[in-house]
């Protein structure tokens, strides 16, 4: 129960002297609540403070320990891929034949072919003046027809004499040398064949014929020109017409390469392709340029011209290995390297080389499994043994 009491004031309007204890009192108390109250406001801005601290400090501390570089690295694993090399060169006949004067020479009368003629083999090319040489055979031809006759008429002595011998008209001694005679008539009969034949065979080379059956290139002769043996070829003919690029290669790719593989030749001012094989891979390399010659035989076409230059595309084969871009690779002074991560998520350097070049990449021929981590790209920036965070991706390309 409350029991409260109302205090007047006089009629001069002056409290009573109790009231005026009492508010005397509460003057007296209302310091002391307020520092009370100010002190626990204090104490609850600072208790506010400390979990906004507490709670701030966690959530920091991760940003506040080193970051890891992120890189994105690929397993490649292994690939079949059907390998393609580029190569340029010259077109040239397959097999070349030089054709010259073969016999004596002497003044041309006439030139029936011309270059680009098809010729089949023995065919007069350039016909020579043999008016001279017509005269000596007809000569030779006299002699043959003397000697036959010394010949017959030794061979009728000495049928007399044996016919005599019996009647013992005609000694021994006499039919021996009438034997005699016969046989160097006889003789004398082969000599003269023999040297008619020959001028028979001088004649028969004194016009240019060709070789074997193809395709003339050039002509460097013309009528009434005189020529003789050690002249310059008078014409060049491509044995049967065959034809093929000289492609000029590295050693690399080169190595990779062997006789009978398909390969696509694409002459400069035509884009039609003409379908080839190598056919033979030099042995030897040029010193000076590093490269090595792949021969790559060729049917006739028109529009392959000896000494004009062309593309070529040539199959390498089938190979299966890691494929990596070209961002993934490295070079150091001529060595392709990559950089790898371990198992410790730390960079490793690894030597490789190179094969096959495709779309997806270049295939590595030595230094990858395939099951490593290769960085993918930016691989200049980092240090062998830097720590990293591998984000990976299956494929490269991908």
């Amino acid at each position: 129960m409350t029991y409260e009491t109302e205090i007047r004031a006089d009629d001069d309007g002056t409290l009573p002297p109790e009231r005026i204890e009492v508010d005397s009192i509460d003057a007296e108390k209302r310091p002391g609540r307020r520092r009370k109250l100010a002190i626990a406001a204090v104490i609850l801005v600072a208790a506010l403070a400390l979990a906004w601290y507490f709670l701030a400090g966690d959530e920091e501390q991760a940003p506040s320990e080193p970051q890891l570089p992120a890189v994105t690295v690929v397993a490649p694993g292994r690939t079949t891929v059907e390998g393609e090399i580029s190569a340029t060169g010259t077109i040239a006949a397959r097999r070349t034949l030089p054709v010259g004067v073969v016999g004596e020479g002497g003044r041309v009368v006439s030139v029936p072919v011309d270059a680009g003629s098809w010729v089949r083999q023995g065919q007069v090319l350039a016909v020579i003046d043999r008016s001279v040489q017509n005269q000596q055979a007809l000569s030779a031809a006299a002699q043959v027809q003397v000697a036959q006759a010394d010949a017959n008429l030794a061979q009728s002595n000495l049928d007399r004499a044996l016919q005599l011998v019996e009647r013992g008209f005609v000694s021994k001694a006499d039919v021996d040398r009438l034997t005699a005679t016969r046989d160097a008539a006889v003789a004398r009969v082969r000599v003269a064949k023999a040297q008619a034949g020959e001028l028979q065979a001088r004649n028969a080379r004194l016009n240019i014929v060709a070789p074997a059956a193809g395709l003339v290139l050039e002509r460097n002769v013309e009528p009434g020109q005189t020529v003789g043996a050690g002249s310059q070829a008078l014409f060049t003919i491509a044995q049967g017409g065959e034809m093929e690029m000289l492609a000029q290669l590295g050693e690399t790719e080169l190595a990779s390469l062997r006789a009978g593989a398909s390969a696509t030749v694409f002459p400069v001012g035509t884009d039609e392709g003409f379908t080839g094989q190598i056919w033979q891979i030099a042995p030897t390399i040029d010193d000076s340029t590093r490269q090595g010659t792949a021969r790559i035989a060729l049917s006739y076409s028109p529009e392959l011209k000896p000494g004009g230059f062309a593309n070529a595309t040539i199959n390498s084969g089938t190979v299966v290995a890691p494929v990596l871009p070209e961002s993934a690779l490295l070079d150091d002074d001529g060595q392709t390297y990559v950089y790898i991560i371990d198992s410790e998520d730390k960079v490793v350097r690894r030597n490789v080389e190179t094969g096959i070049i495709t779309d997806g990449g270049l295939s590595v021929t030595e230094g990858l499994t395939g099951n490593e981590r290769v960085v993918l790209r930016a691989g200049g920036f980092l240090r062998e043994g830097q720590e990293v965070k591998p984000m990976l991706q299956r494929r490269a390309g991908k």
